[in-house]
């Protein structure tokens, strides 16, 4: 049963990125981005990981516009995926994106501070 789940989370994953960049016009979306879709065992629930581009407020306008684009965006799936009981979405923040940007930024800073020659006293 796991590598289906996989193959299914994948596909949900692929239709939901399709109906953000193609069919929700809400500009409050507008730099959002599927990473990552967890179901649970029975397939009822998928929770979709996003993330967004922007600060704390473009934040929140899209976790909004998400919202309130979830009816259409689960109809879309029900569409288009062949599934006995369509998956309730419910949406995250998926914060591997900014942590991995703040990490490397991090590691240059550091690599940046062993260059200087140190000073002895």
């Amino acid at each position: 049963m796991g590598h289906r789940k996989e193959r299914v989370e994948e596909l949900i994953k692929r239709i939901v990125s399709e109906v953000i960049l193609k069919e929700i016009n809400d500009p409050r979306v507008g730099f959002v981005s599927v990473s990552a879709v967890k179901l649970n065992k029975d397939f009822s629930v998928a929770e979709i990981g996003v993330s967004v581009l922007g600060g704390s407020q473009d934040i929140r306008k899209a976790f909004i516009g998400l919202q309130s684009a979830r009816g259409y965006i689960q109809k879309y799936v029900a569409k288009n995926i062949r599934l006995r009981i369509v998956p309730k979405i419910d949406f995250f923040l998926d914060s591997s994106v900014a942590e991995g940007v703040r990490m490397v930024n991090l590691i240059e800073s550091l690599e940046g501070e062993s260059d200087k020659p140190s000073e002895e006293i």
